[in-house]
C-alpha cells in the first residue's frame, strides 16, 4: 500500500508538470540560453516549493480526515478538481499554446552567466507565486491520501516521497531536452504532454469518484 501512496504521488505530480506552465516556460527559455544546469536548479527549485505547498496542505488534511463530512468534501471537490484540469489539458491539446524560448539571447550571444542559488530560488519563487496551488494540492492530493487504506505520517511520507521524485525526474528530463534540442520544440511537443496529462488527470478523477462512491454512497 506504501509503494501504492508513492506512485500515486509521483502520478499526481507528473500530471501537474505536464501542465505547460511559468515553470516549464522558465525551464525550457533558461535551458536554451545557459545551458542544462542552470535550467535544471529552476526545476529543483520549483520542486521544493510544490513540495512546500504539498506538505501544508496534506498535512492539514490528514488532520481532518476522521471527519465524515471533510472526506465527502474531498471526494466531491477532489473529483471536480481532477476533472477540470482534464479539460484544461485537451484544451491546450486542441490548442497548444506556443512554447517560444527566444528570449535575450536571440541575436545569437549567450545570455549572462547566473549563480546556481539564484537559479534553485528563481524556480522555487515561481511555484510559491501561486499561492491558489495549495488548493489543488488540498483537494486532490488529500483526496488521494484520504482513499489510501493505510493513514498517519508514513503514508504521507510515502505520497510525498512519490511526489517529489516525480518533479525532479520531470526537471532533469525537461532541462537535457532543452539543453540539447529546446529551439526545435513545438506545438506538437505542447500537445504531446497535454493529451498525457488529460489522460493522467481523467484516470485519478474515475479512481477518486469510483472510491468515494463505494465509500459513501454505495453502503446507504
Amino acid at each position: 500500500m506504501l509503494w501504492h501512496l508513492f506512485f500515486s504521488g509521483f502520478a499526481l505530480s507528473l500530471s501537474l508538470c505536464l501542465d505547460l506552465g511559468m515553470v516549464n516556460v522558465a525551464i525550457v527559455r533558461e535551458g536554451v540560453q545557459r545551458g542544462f544546469w542552470p535550467s535544471f536548479l529552476i526545476g529543483v527549485g520549483s520542486s521544493f516549493g510544490d513540495l512546500t505547498y504539498a506538505v501544508l496542505a496534506t498535512t492539514g488534511v490528514a488532520l481532518l480526515l476522521g471527519i465524515p463530512e471533510v472526506r465527502w468534501a474531498l471526494w466531491i471537490g477532489g473529483t471536480i478538481m481532477l476533472l477540470y484540469f482534464a479539460f484544461a489539458m485537451i484544451r491546450a491539446a486542441v490548442r497548444p499554446k506556443s512554447m517560444d524560448a527566444d528570449d535575450g539571447s536571440a541575436n545569437g550571444q549567450a545570455a549572462p552567466r547566473r549563480s546556481s542559488l539564484r537559479s534553485f530560488l528563481w524556480g522555487w519563487g515561481l511555484a510559491i507565486a501561486s499561492p491558489t496551488a495549495i488548493l489543488w494540492f488540498a483537494t486532490v492530493g488529500g483526496s488521494v491520501v484520504a482513499k489510501s487504506p493505510v493513514q498517519g505520517a508514513l503514508a504521507l511520507a510515502s505520497f510525498l516521497a512519490g511526489f517529489f521524485s516525480a518533479g525532479i525526474v520531470w526537471s532533469f528530463g525537461m532541462a537535457l531536452l532543452a539543453s540539447t534540442s529546446g529551439k526545435r520544440l513545438g506545438p506538437s511537443f505542447v500537445r504531446a504532454i497535454s493529451i498525457v496529462s488529460a489522460a493522467l488527470f481523467l484516470y485519478f478523477a474515475v479512481d477518486v469518484f469510483l472510491d468515494g462512491y463505494r465509500s459513501f454512497v454505495a453502503p446507504l
